[in-house]
């Protein structure tokens, strides 16, 4: 029987090593063609925006080569705060999965509650924790250090909770079953059983709670009292008009997140890459 041979872009969107190729070099294709229309000034004509509000990328980029030192020591404050807010946060996240797993009745309620959190807006919560924290220390730099990281922590928080919750309940079948029959102990059916099946699900939860909390450790720099950080460094030279100046640093913050994503991918499948 004749079966007709399959053209060349169907076997090419079947191979899964082209679809791979392909999830990199379309997204860098992508960048260059907005270079391109930035670096001519097509966008500018497009949206009615000149050189000095939306400054040409070789601009920007030549700012942060002339000021690369400042920007490596507000580039440290953002990315502690946003690293410290994010382990806390994820660690308490995964205490409140395996509460609301241990006694079911008053973990539901919990999650609950920690869902609400998550809707809590970030422009909302920071002026809050910056007042919260004004009696922690009388140096005003560890002030702002602590409300920034607690703006991170509960942002963090939600995603690895319900994320982690999943994790530890969604388990393959008769599998509670077996250990039951094993007569394993409590704790043994949480390192066996249910810590190793909940690791994929803390992974898809940092996946959001890792650009989120350099997005969170940014807009808190807004509102906290010490002149540091790249959220910061955004708002003070908007104020003077340094749009090159805060534009150096908005490039600095995206950086920061594709760094915190790729850091997270890397580690992913190399914990992961047994793992079926």
């Amino acid at each position: 029987m004749y079966t007709r041979k399959k053209n060349i872009f169907v076997r090419m969107s079947e191979n899964v090593n082209v679809q791979k190729a392909l999830g990199v070099i379309l997204p860098v294709l992508l960048g260059i063609v907005i270079f391109v229309l930035w670096q001519t000034q097509v966008i500018h004509k497009i949206f009615h925006v000149d050189v000095f509000t939306l400054p040409l990328p070789t601009r920007i980029v030549s700012i942060m080569i002339d000021n690369i030192s400042d920007i490596l020591i507000n580039t440290k404050a953002t990315v502690f705060a946003a690293a410290i807010g994010l382990l806390i946060g994820s660690v308490i996240g995964y205490v409140i999965a395996w509460v609301a797993d241990r006694w079911k009745g008053f973990g539901s309620g919990g999650l609950i509650i920690v869902t609400a959190f998550n809707a809590i807006p970030i422009v909302a919560l920071a002026p809050v924790m910056t007042n919260w924290t004004r009696d922690v220390s009388p140096d005003a730099s560890v002030r702002s250090m602590v409300s920034k990281i607690l703006v991170v922590m509960i942002v963090s928080i939600a995603s690895m909770s319900i994320n982690a919750y999943r994790g530890l309940t969604e388990l393959k079948p008769y599998a509670m079953d077996m250990m039951t029959s094993y007569a394993a102990k409590r704790r043994e059916v949480f390192w066996k059983l249910q810590f190793p099946n909940s690791v994929p699900y803390i992974f898809t939860a940092l996946r959001v709670s890792a650009p989120n909390s350099v997005i969170s450790a940014i807009v808190a720099e807004y509102f906290a009292e010490y002149i540091i950080g790249v959220g910061r460094q955004i708002r003070e030279n908007i104020v003077l008009a340094q749009y090159s100046t805060a534009w150096a640093y908005i490039l600095t913050a995206c950086i920061i997140g594709i760094v915190f994503y790729v850091v997270l991918m890397i580690v992913e499948a190399i914990i992961l890459k047994h793992r079926k």
